[in-house]
């Protein structure tokens, strides 16, 4: 048994990552969370990399494209633009 290709393993590592966004905020650590999440249930459902290498790939690229669609979906919309009505001065 390989620890790092159990599904609990990641599923825990994507838990432990959401709490890290909660608690240091932006969104920083929610894309690793969303690919750990995603490989833990690719793992659950008998999809299973050869390698550790190859393991860390598919984590790699489930989080850049899980950040990249979180970058898609929370962006300003065309034609916003972002206006500060107070200073943490004030």
């Amino acid at each position: 048994m390989v620890l790092w290709a159990e599904w609990w393993v990641w599923m825990s590592g994507a838990l432990i990552l959401a709490t890290l966004e909660v608690l240091i905020p932006g969104y920083i650590f929610l894309g690793f969370a969303i690919g750990a999440g995603l490989l833990g249930l690719l793992i659950l459902f008998g999809i299973n990399a050869t390698g550790l290498a190859l393991t860390l790939v598919i984590f790699a690229v489930l989080s850049l494209l899980s950040y990249l669609a979180m970058r898609r979906f929370f962006r300003l919309r065309k034609g916003q633009v972002k206006v500060w009505e107070t200073d943490i001065n004030d």
